[in-house]
């Protein structure tokens, strides 16, 4: 097979490596990434078809798979055009990184024009990749805001505390107008002296949190012990790759001018 031309894309996933490789070994994960319909029987001659909207549909068969390193792919039209099946090659190949799984593809082609013509279908479809993996690793985003919420308003410093080591990194960070905190020791003094100048208060998330690979944004209302809302705004919570709070940036609404 003479494939002279190629192109190649790295993107980052902060998901552990074992958890982004099962998205080429299990057909309902690799549909999630391409399409209802797509599916890959992940062994050396294993199938594999992908389904794009239009009825345009993708066949190829897997060369090489050493989970959860590599795997190696053939990649056709099964309409012949732009080319056939076993006309291309794809080698994805996972490198741990820092804050995750460094993805790196390699797709060999036999002409420069249809190399091009793949550029941005590539970008379009890591760029879902990588929204399908954030999802399934911060299924539980909502859960870990409902948790800091209710931690920040917990009046017991022990149960408060515990409460936080569940949901929050050892180094988690909190920033807002009135926070510049850095680990659970310190977020725990923290919200301890909040509750000792500002009693009563409480924070009540206000409606659902909205997700987008590991940055999760959460609007509240500051509530008095009289349950008048005292203020609000937005908390912006990063997740690191284990889901868990790595950062919390809060936002208090500017007040409306009369």
């Amino acid at each position: 097979m003479n494939l002279p031309h190629s192109l190649e894309r790295t993107i980052l996933i902060e998901a552990p490596r074992d958890v982004v490789f099962r998205y080429f070994t299990d057909s309902d994960r690799w549909a999630a990434w391409w399409g209802a319909g797509s599916m890959i029987d992940s062994r050396p001659g294993g199938r594999l078809l992908i389904r794009y909207p239009g009825a345009v549909e993708v066949t190829g068969e897997v060369v090489e798979i050493a989970a959860p390193d590599r795997i190696v792919f053939t990649y056709g039209y099964v309409s012949g055009k732009p080319f056939g099946p076993g006309q291309s090659l794809v080698t994805i190949s996972l490198e741990p990184a820092a804050r995750g799984t460094r993805v790196h593809l390699h797709h060999a082609l036999p002409e420069p024009d249809t190399r091009d013509e793949h550029v941005q279908g590539w970008r379009y479809q890591l760029s879902l990749f990588a929204n399908v993996v954030a999802d399934d690793i911060h299924r539980d985003a909502e859960r870990l805001v409902d948790g800091w919420f209710a931690a920040w308003s917990e009046t017991s410093e022990a149960e408060r505390s515990r409460a936080l080591e569940r949901i929050a990194a050892p180094g988690v960070r909190m920033r807002d107008r009135f926070s510049c905190v850095e680990g659970l020791d310190d977020l725990g003094h923290h919200l301890t002296a909040a509750h000792r100048f500002m009693p009563g208060l409480r924070l009540q998330k206000a409606g659902a949190v909205r997700h987008c690979q590991g940055t999760v944004l959460a609007d509240w209302t500051a509530v008095g012990p009289d349950g008048q809302p005292r203020g609000q705004g937005t908390n912006v919570f990063a997740l690191d790759a284990d889901g868990r709070i790595e950062s919390v940036t809060g936002f208090w609404a500017l007040p409306q001018r009369s």
